[in-house]
């Protein structure tokens, strides 16, 4: 009876043998070869799909940023909120392409906004490792990035304003996590020694997710910055605003030129000229005297 009563022996399990996933969420690591696996490898439809879509993004990143995020616990809601104020905020700094008509930008035109994605870090790596545009230095400073939840924003071209906007909005949207002072890791544990019962389960308390969105760093034509390098070209002014300034700068010695001889024109002009002739003379009467004089 008391054999049947007993319990049965539980088998101990042999320790867990090293997990081999990659510590990165994008890796450019050559894939693990698995015996009876064809290589290469063939990927379905939607998996075809969002390759291609990587690569085009590569493709592109020459004309078009790529601003390179990690989230954590973000939902669905929160996402299309933020897609939505991201588009709004963008819009105000948006610049229409310019019509074959006019070269002039018309405000009738929609403008390109910038696009938030929420990335595929396993693939994205595959595109990173195979893509040839980009250079392996590149795609390696790419892969250490993001250690978590992995996005991506894209922007229709290199408008710092425009950007600055878009970061403004996602620190509101989403501020970034507090650390815990000390006097609150002290009070958490206070409270878990006074409902602590010898003898008896704790209850469980499920954690508030709080959402967390931050900047680690972008690849603006063809270079990488870091997340202070992406802070630091969005408060630079427009291009052709850059532009006008490197034309006033170049131009600013011939317009001081031209404002000189505007002033010496028609009667000013001839006075000049005149003055140069007499100084020109007194300073040949004062040479002959000074010869007369010595011999």
């Amino acid at each position: 009876m008391t054999t049947m009563l007993a319990r049965p022996l539980r088998l101990v399990r042999p320790p867990a043998t090293p997990s081999l996933s990659r510590s990165y969420v994008v890796s450019i690591q050559p894939p693990i070869v698995y015996p009876k696996k064809k290589y290469p490898r063939s990927y379905n439809e939607r998996k075809t799909y969002l390759y291609n879509q990587y690569a085009r993004l590569l493709e592109d990143s020459q004309s078009t940023p790529i601003i390179f995020l990690e989230h954590v616990d973000f939902a669905v809601p929160r996402l299309i909120q933020l897609r939505r104020e991201i588009a709004a905020a963008a819009l105000k700094h948006a610049t229409p392409p310019p019509s074959l008509s006019s070269p002039t930008p018309l405000p009738t035109v929609t403008p390109e906004l910038p696009t938030l994605k929420v990335m595929n870090g396993t693939l994205f790596g595959v595109v990173l490792r195979d893509h040839k545009p980009v250079d392996a230095h590149i795609a390696e400073a790419i892969s250490k990035m993001v250690s978590g939840g992995f996005a991506i924003l894209t922007l229709p071209n290199l408008n710092p304003p425009q950007l600055k906007a878009v970061l403004r909005i996602m620190s509101r949207l989403v501020p970034p996590r507090k650390a815990k002072t000390p006097e609150e890791i002290k009070k958490e544990q206070q409270d878990a020694e006074k409902n602590f019962i010898p003898g008896r389960k704790l209850k469980r308390q499920r954690p508030v997710p709080v959402p967390d969105l931050k900047v680690v760093g972008a690849l603006i034509e063809g270079r990488i910055f870091m997340a202070d390098g992406v802070k630091s070209i969005s408060e630079l002014p427009t291009l052709d605003t850059l532009r006008a300034q490197l034309v006033g700068l170049i131009s600013a010695p011939a317009t001081q030129l031209a404002g000189v001889l505007s002033q010496a024109g028609g009667g000013t002009l001839a006075r000049t000229l005149e003055g140069l002739k007499k100084s020109l003379e007194e300073k040949e009467d004062a040479g002959q005297d000074a010869s007369a004089g010595s011999s």
